[in-house]
């Protein structure tokens, strides 16, 4: 037999040789998710025998994460802003990133959010958690995106206050808002070979290059954003950390009113802000 400490061990030393970042956390949270136990507990058990039945379904996690499946696959879920979401390959994982979006956007009342390309649907249900007496709408062009948004809704009991649907950018959206929020491709097609084999390999392509210069969501935002906000309504897109000074003049030249950048946690531009000139 094999005690759970062990088994962490020699997971951990598989992840680290497969070139994961963070191998003894992946070690951890697989062992519990395949025990069914908080990852919190898992030192409670380390010195225990594990069952053949946790070895097997463990050693299946670690030989899919040793090939680079991210981890929120394996056990289904993320969490984001204190909150878990369902996850999938079919939309693009929650990431601490984003989180700066979401302080930004409660720092100002809102009572309506419209989110352009929600994939999994992390950045619309946290901010209709979070304000209790806001509605908002979710568009995504992928179909399945909108599925599992929808099911992140219900997961997360925002679902009477959601509406999301397929859409091409605003191509079927009506109605003005008083914030849009989105987080849209932003790698550029050339930057595509160079980022970590999890988003290469089991992400959803669509979500994270335009496959052009990493702008083109940027502006279509510029461009038409304005059309669906109320009068004083607010704009918040992700961005990438070095695409602040390009993504602020797109918004300048489409005549907002103030865009500027806000930085993440650690000091890199991370969100465009702007307003519906007046």
């Amino acid at each position: 037999m094999t005690t759970a400490a062990q088994a962490m061990v020699a997971a951990t030393g598989r992840l680290r040789e497969a070139g994961v970042d963070d191998p003894a956390r992946d070690a951890r949270v697989l062992l519990a998710h395949a025990a069914k136990i908080d990852a919190s507990r898992i030192t409670l058990i380390a010195p225990d025998d594990i069952s053949d039945e946790i070895s097997e379904r463990y050693e299946n996690m670690i030989r899919l994460r040793e090939a680079r499946v991210p981890v929120s696959h394996l056990i289904g879920e993320r969490e984001f802003y204190g909150r878990r979401f369902k996850v999938s390959r079919d939309v693009l994982d929650p990431r601490p990133d984003t989180e700066t979006l979401i302080e930004a956007a409660l720092a100002e009342p809102f009572s309506t959010v419209l989110d352009i390309g929600t994939g999994s649907g992390c950045i619309l249900v946290t901010l209709l958690a979070e304000r209790e007496s806001a509605v908002g709408v979710g568009t995504d062009l992928s179909e399945a995106a909108c599925v599992q948004a929808a099911a992140n809704a219900v997961f997360n009991g925002v679902e009477k206050r959601a509406d999301i649907f397929q859409s091409d950018w605003f191509g079927t959206v009506r109605g003005q808002y008083d914030l849009i929020v989105s987080n849209p491709p932003y790698l550029a097609e050339e930057e595509m070979a160079l980022v970590s084999p999890e988003l290469r390999l089991h992400e959803p392509r669509m979500a994270l290059t335009d496959e052009a210069d990493g702008l083109t969501g940027y502006r279509v935002l510029a461009e038409f954003g304005q059309r669906f906000l109320e009068p004083q309504g607010r704009l918040l897109a992700e961005i990438g950390w070095q695409q602040g000074p390009e993504v602020v003049e797109l918004f300048a030249k489409a005549g907002w009113t103030n865009p500027r950048l806000l930085q993440d946690i650690d000091g890199r531009d991370r969100v465009i802000c702007a307003e519906k000139p007046q």
